[in-house]
């Protein structure tokens, strides 16, 4: 709300805390005093007029495309437009009608003025069929089909362009807890009084050790233990790690409530992923004695430590060697892939703790400490995660696990899950941190694994990533991985353990927080962009066939084998059916197998290019034969409707034609275009209604279509010109295309709103100005 990255500080003297704002640290009860617009938020919404419409990278591509189509519609249009003016005033063509030729001083004006309009309408509709209007609703239909088929994968998209641009990631950055582990902690290991210690059983320990375990584990916890009233096991609430710690307390005996109860909290300092600890001072009630507790990450709260704690309470010096040995003991229990949580303490003065006010800002003392005990928690890999990133490794898109836990920890993770392979580093937060630009952009590649790293070193990675080029993909579910998620291409947060911060800043929720959600994401995307190809080369392929016919008949004489009507109806059925049918078509394992698409690749590929002209050539041929010479072939010389049935084939072919080039348009590059074909129901319903209906145009409603009724020799030959486009296009696949683009409609580079920002930042002095 301050438009400042820092935090504000909530206490007694300012207590508000506005709607709209996260609790990014800390915990407390709130009062609820403005809801709505009564909130200050809601003031500033309403001053805010409605946001305009964000184009996806996707339609910028599509834009491009389609005025290029657009333009060569109209220049032909236009071409012929003046062509049938010229032929109509110069006696070539006949008029409206049948009004005959254009007689100079004997036709009327009523017949000049209906024959132009027809003209006209030929010319109009050479435009309607050249603009692609399809392409829109396809793209709107594929999303809206993925957007609901990714519900049913367990991904909520919060953003449209999201669902496409996943389709090109080319390195995903992952959070290790919860996302590629099960976040279900356990104690497995403890280590205190100079050795391993049964996890359930304290032998040989003082009461006044476990006493004070007993109060560092209780009262430095925002954790919860609700007892049953008709007895059973306690029900612990809190974070994962804080329910692992509290269990493992409760299993030795510790009586958690009334633990809390024997001494009053004075200060708190949460958990944060900075400093990577959790610090509480207590006084108890009986003797008064105040006492500072820390627990966090083993090597950082063991920094602060100069003493340890015996097992009879007695404090002995920390030595240099005896150092040496709990690090071992730390490096030992995450090298078992265990995450190392350590316990310190030191007892301070009643003078030291400052009163009323000043205690709301009181920083509690980090040392020097006393250690305590160190415990290995467990969090076991996901089920899956492993086959799931070998999946994103086969589709070309690199994994890389950003972790604030410890590095040893962090490398036995990766390699389980097949992050971290053979030529492949971990290093830590802070070293990344202390590269030059030109180190990071050397050593990046190599890196698999970033350990301790803070939500600087996330956001400086993705940022470093995005520079070098690639389509970065986040995955993360706390706090410090909010900013991560929201700079990068497309950030995924965790539905279930995931904060509100971390998804409001995320363009993709994972509602199972499961790892291999993600690779189902992958697959949507690339289905999107994969599926508006296909439809992209059926319409181009009708457009230009369509096109070329009239072109060249028109010119050469003066006469549209496809009417104004019959072009509206092709426009018809192939635009809106034709994008139902492809921009439906269910992904495939094999999208998998493609390397990503990248920024600046062209979205006509010279395989489409290919395609659509081998189908458009093929219709053109034939369709310009039956026009010149189809009544010799047909055996119609000398029949008065000769005309008529000849213009009722060519319609006819031509609209089977692009039934049968919709098949071919499913698989574009494999030889087997009916692979699948039985599965995906409604590209066989949307198919044979569009044959139901063709059929009923032209037999019963020919007046309408200006056709005729066809004999079933007609009507097997147009099937026979529609069938013989699958041989053509098997053929045509084995044709080697050149990898430089033919058609360079590329897009430019992406500026959703997140970058618009930042380029308007950098741009401006510094200061936003």
């Amino acid at each position: 709300m301050t438009g400042e990255s820092e935090p504000v500080h909530i206490y007694s003297k300012n207590p508000f805390v506005l709607s709209g704002c996260k609790v990014a640290d800390g915990y407390g009860t709130i009062l609820v005093t403005g809801v709505g617009m009564m909130t200050e938020w809601g003031r500033l919404m309403s001053e805010l007029g409605e946001e305009p419409g964000e184009e996806t990278p996707l339609q910028v591509r599509l834009n491009g495309v389609a005025t290029f189509v657009g333009q060569i519609g109209l220049s032909v249009a236009v071409i012929v437009l003046l062509i049938l003016l010229i032929f109509y005033f110069t006696g070539h063509k006949e008029g409206a009608n049948g009004s005959g030729k254009y007689k100079p001083h004997h036709t009327s004006s009523t017949t000049i003025l209906n024959s132009i309009v027809d003209i006209l309408a030929i010319a109009i509709t050479i435009v309607v069929v050249a603009v692609p209007e399809g392409l829109p609703l396809a793209v709107t239909l594929s999303l809206a089909y993925a957007m609901k088929k990714m519900m049913v994968d367990r991904a909520l998209v919060r953003r449209l362009a999201a669902c496409e641009t996943m389709g090109s990631a080319t390195t995903i950055c992952t959070d290790k807890t919860g996302t590629l582990t099960l976040n279900a902690m356990n104690v497995v290991d403890v280590w205190l009084a100079d050795k391993y210690r049964e996890v359930e059983h304290l032998t040989d320990i003082s009461e006044g050790f476990q006493s004070l375990l007993f109060e560092a584990i209780a009262q430095n916890s925002n954790a919860s233990v609700f007892n049953p009233p008709g007895g059973g096991d306690p029900e612990v609430m809190g974070s994962p790690t804080e329910k692992a710690v509290v269990i493992w307390g409760l299993k030795m005996g510790m009586d958690f409530n009334r633990t809390r109860s024997a001494s009053e909290i004075l200060q708190v300092e949460t958990f944060n992923s900075i400093k990577k600890k959790a610090g509480v001072v207590v006084k108890e009630f009986q003797c008064g004695k105040v006492r500072v507790y820390w627990k966090g990450a083993a090597e950082i709260v063991l920094g602060n430590c100069e003493t340890m704690l015996d097992a009879d309470e007695s404090i002995i010096p920390l030595t240099a060697l005896k150092m040496s040995e709990v690090k071992n003991v730390i490096e030992g229990m995450a090298a078992k892939s265990l995450r190392c949580i350590a316990f310190g303490f030191r007892e301070v003065s009643a003078e030291e703790v400052p009163s009323g006010e000043q205690l709301d800002v009181w920083k509690i003392p980090e040392g020097p400490l006393t250690f305590m005990a160190l415990v290995g928690i467990k969090d076991p890999c996901r089920p899956g995660v492993e086959r799931a990133v070998q999946k994103c490794q086969s589709a070309g898109i690199k994994v890389r696990m950003l972790t604030g836990d410890n590095i040893m920890t962090a490398k036995a993770i990766a390699t389980e899950c097949g992050i971290l392979t053979e030529g492949g580093i971990a290093i830590e937060g802070s070293v990344f941190r202390n590269y030059t630009e030109n180190q990071r952009k050397r050593e990046l590649p190599k890196i698999c694994v970033m350990a301790r790293s803070s939500p600087s070193d996330k956001l400086l990675m993705v940022q470093t990533l995005k520079a070098m080029g690639d389509v970065v993909a986040v995955t993360g579910d706390g706090t410090n991985d909010a900013p991560a998620l929201h700079d990068a291409d497309i950030g995924l947060a965790m539905g279930i353990e995931g904060t509100e911060v971390a998804k409001e800043s995320s363009d993709i929720i994972i509602l199972d927080d499961n790892f291999a959600t993600v690779v189902k994401v992958v697959r949507w995307g690339r289905s999107i962009y994969v599926n508006i190809q296909k439809f992209i080369q059926f319409q181009l392929t009708v457009n230009v066939a369509a096109l070329t016919i009239n072109f060249i008949a028109a010119v050469s004489s003066g006469d549209v084998p496809l009417t104004a009507v019959q072009l509206l109806w092709v426009n018809l059925i192939m635009d809106t059916l034709g994008a139902l049918a492809l921009a439906t078509e269910p992904p495939t394992d094999e999208l998998l197998e493609r390397p990503p698409v990248g920024r600046e690749e062209p979205l006509i590929s010279n395989t489409m290019v290919r395609n659509l002209l081998l189908q458009a050539v093929y219709q053109v041929v034939v369709l310009l034969t039956l026009q010149f010479r189809g009544k010799h072939l047909l055996g119609l010389e000398g029949r008065a409707d000769a005309k008529d049935i000849n213009n009722t084939v060519i319609f006819n072919a031509f609209v089977l034609c692009q039934l049968f080039n919709e098949v071919n348009a499913r698989k574009p590059q494999k030889l087997n275009i009916f692979d699948g074909l039985l599965q995906h129901r409604l590209f066989m319903g949307i198919v044979l209604s569009t044959l139901v209906l063709q059929v009923i145009i032209v037999e019963f409603l020919n007046e309408f279509a200006s056709t005729v009724k066809l004999h079933w020799k007609f009507w097997l030959l147009c099937i026979a010109i529609g069938f013989l486009s699958w041989p053509i296009a098997f053929v045509g696949k084995f044709i080697p295309v050149p990898e430089k683009p033919w058609l360079g409609v590329r897009l430019r580079p992406w500026r959703t709103r997140k970058t618009r920002s930042n380029e308007l930042f950098e741009s401006s002095d510094g200061n936003g100005a």
